[in-house]
């Protein structure tokens, strides 16, 4: 049950091999997300993030903590990139170990969905029409919506 902040890439097998030790439980459910070539409106050539480290090390605890309350998860671990990073690079790796599948899957989502919008990280895209900040879309802001009301369990 832990979190890592990281400048360098997220070596994903590894990542997993701790996250499951020798006791992989009955679920594991990991989300690895990465650097898209296009945003809504543009191409994007590469992602710089910025973030605010003793914050976003907090944020992403009480996240894990709160998902590992919520479904009783055996394990988690959130790794989060920051600095500058190309197209196909990943930014983050999430892992959730529970009894069940539901659990972990919800967990996993949990996380992702509030983490878009809760954790202090600055994004800011580069392409061919030069650079720009990306802002929080209505769609992740729904989505963190939903395990707020108690729609997602």
């Amino acid at each position: 049950m832990s979190v890592a902040l990281q400048s360098e890439a997220i070596d994903v097998a590894a990542e997993y091999t701790q996250l499951v030790g020798d006791r992989p439980g009955a679920a594991v459910v990991t989300f690895t997300g990465y650097v898209r070539d296009h945003s809504d409106q543009h191409a994007v050539t590469e992602l710089e993030l910025e973030h605010y480290p003793e914050m976003a090390r907090k944020v992403l605890s009480d996240l894990g903590q709160l998902a590992a309350e919520r479904f009783g998860l055996r394990n988690w671990r959130i790794v989060h990139r920051f600095g500058l990073l190309a197209v196909s690079e990943t930014i983050v790796w999430v892992g959730a170990v529970a009894d069940h599948r539901g659990e972990a899957i919800s967990a996993c989502e949990l996380i992702m969905d509030t983490l878009k919008t809760d954790a202090p990280f600055w994004k800011r895209e580069q392409g061919p029409a030069g650079e720009q900040w990306v802002a929080s879309r209505d769609s992740d802001i729904a989505r963190r919506a939903r395990w707020q009301s108690g729609e997602a369990q």
